[in-house]
């Protein structure tokens, strides 16, 4: 009975240094693949270093240049995300919009920002481009044309995006004034019309009454 306790004891004893090792090697595993899940999230991390965008600014837009020439032009560099260009801003009313409306191919751009995908071409692509022809072939409507171009740093798309709203709010404000002050003008314009027309007419009213006063003394 002694003996068979003893082996036992040396079963319980085999099966707790199983039961570590088996722990010790679990343990082991879980730190492999905290290491992987690292080093996998500086991978990533590295991408999205690698991934910065760059903006890049036009100052000039010849006539006929529109979004689609842009890229297509700009788009043999690198990758290009968005673009966008301001259109002239014109003095005139309505009726020049609707014409612009109905022939987009018309509207000048007066600056524009152009955003590539790496952060490193839009760097680059300044000094080779900025004061060169944006054309070299003779029949181009671009070959008189030169490029007027600056790199951004730490300029970002939300940046413009601002800038465009609060340029709208200040548009905005602006015509509110403007048809705020019309309407000022139109009514004390008015108000001038109606006194002199009382005025023109008490006048007369006056003129009647003295020459029949000059009737009946006679």
């Amino acid at each position: 009975m002694q003996v068979d306790s003893d082996e036992d004891v040396k079963e319980e004893k085999a099966t707790d240094q199983n039961i570590e090792a088996d722990s010790a090697s679990n343990a082991a595993e879980d730190d492999d693949d905290d290491e992987m899940d690292l080093a996998s999230a500086n991978k990533t991390k590295s991408i999205a270093k690698k991934r910065k965008k760059g903006i890049i600014y036009i100052s000039n837009i010849p006539k006929h240049m529109n979004v689609t020439r842009l890229r297509e032009i700009l788009g043999g560099f690198g990758q290009i995300g968005r673009v966008y260009l301001q259109p002239e801003k014109k003095l005139g009313g309505d009726k020049k919009t609707k014409k612009n409306k109905r022939k987009r191919y018309n509207i000048h751009f007066t600056e524009g920002w152009v955003e590539f995908e790496s952060k490193r071409v839009a760097k680059q692509i300044v000094p080779l481009l900025n004061n060169k022809q944006i054309s070299t072939r003779k029949k181009s409507q671009f070959y008189d044309s030169l490029w007027s171009m600056k790199y951004l740093p730490r300029f970002k798309w939300v940046h413009l995006t601002e800038r465009m709203n609060y340029e709208q709010a200040v548009h905005k404000q602006r015509l509110q004034t403007e048809v705020s002050q019309a309407r000022k003008e139109t009514t004390f314009f008015q108000n001038n019309l109606d006194k002199s027309e009382h005025l023109k007419k008490l006048a007369k009213k006056a003129k009647k009454l003295e020459s029949s006063g000059n009737k009946e003394e006679a």
